[in-house]
């Protein structure tokens, strides 16, 4: 099974270079399933439903959220009707939506995708470790379907590190995403779970984090908000992960994607046809 995991998607920046490349990118590796996380798509904070419309009509099979998941008040309401929309699983009970959701591919594959929010310089929520402990007691990996995948939107490195390993072999992919900076630690845990601390923005990276430079310069210049946070409207990158699981719903390949923009690009050369250049 293939798998492509897209980081953050920051503005309209960010949002024309998905639709304008994944469709294509689905074509071209014969992808399987397709998450997105979509949770900083509508002007940096949270998401509509007509760009989540957007995404899934590009190809992407599920959308993901994190701290910003109600910033758009809409989202309340159309995340209880979208099964592909999943905001964090840890939320506090009675919050809108869900935490997970089962895509069925093409081919017949069942993949559970469970969205899971850090605690560590975050705002306070239920047990991460607890939640995926009783998802995974629901849906196990094998039994209740093929492959699992867990958007852990977090900021401290070692909280996702801990998170991974504590479910490594019990899920395919652990990406990490909220601090819109790719790593370079992607690999294949000893249990063979694919990682990768965090999978970067889908955005435009001559920014601060994928908004316009001037507001976050003058607050930390000044410590005074003069304005609000704008997001920058250059040429973005497509950030994301890809991962290959066997039968057993465990990774045997995982590599970084990088596509445009102006990071140094990416893409998996296990997938890549010979005449395809690599970056």
């Amino acid at each position: 099974m293939r798998l492509l995991f897209i980081g953050d998607v920051v503005g309209r920046a960010g949002r024309a270079v998905l639709v304008e490349t994944l469709p294509e990118l689905r074509r071209a590796w014969s992808l399987d399933c397709v998450i997105v996380n979509g949770e900083n798509a509508a002007g940096g904070f949270g998401i509509t439903e007509t760009i989540c419309n957007d995404f899934l009509a590009a190809g992407a099979d599920c959308v993901t959220l994190g701290n910003h998941a109600f910033d758009q008040r809409e989202a309340q309401v159309f995340i209880t009707r979208e099964p592909r929309l999943i905001r964090p699983l840890n939320y506090p009970r009675g919050t809108p939506g869900r935490g997970a959701t089962l895509v069925e591919t093409a081919a017949g594959a069942s993949v559970l995708v469970v969205n899971l929010m850090g605690r560590v310089f975050m705002d306070a929520m239920d047990d991460p470790f607890a939640a995926i402990e009783r998802e995974l007691e629901a849906c196990p990996l094998g039994t209740g379907c093929d492959a699992a995948v867990v958007d852990f939107h977090a900021e401290a490195s070692s909280e996702k590190q801990a998170f991974a390993n504590f479910v490594d072999g019990r899920v395919s992919l652990v990406v990490g995403t909220h601090t819109h900076v790719p790593t370079a630690d992607h690999r294949i845990l000893p249990h063979g779970t694919g990682y990768m601390t965090d999978v970067g923005m889908t955005g435009d990276y001559e920014s601060v984090i994928g908004m316009d430079k001037d507001e976050p310069i003058r607050r930390f210049t000044t410590k005074l908000p003069s304005g609000r946070f704008e997001p920058a409207m250059g040429a973005a990158t497509l950030c994301g992960v890809a991962a290959e699981i066997d039968p057993l719903g465990l990774a045997t390949k995982i590599a970084p994607v990088r596509i445009g923009g102006k990071i140094a690009g990416a893409r998996p050369d296990f997938w890549l046809k010979a005449a395809e250049p690599v970056v």
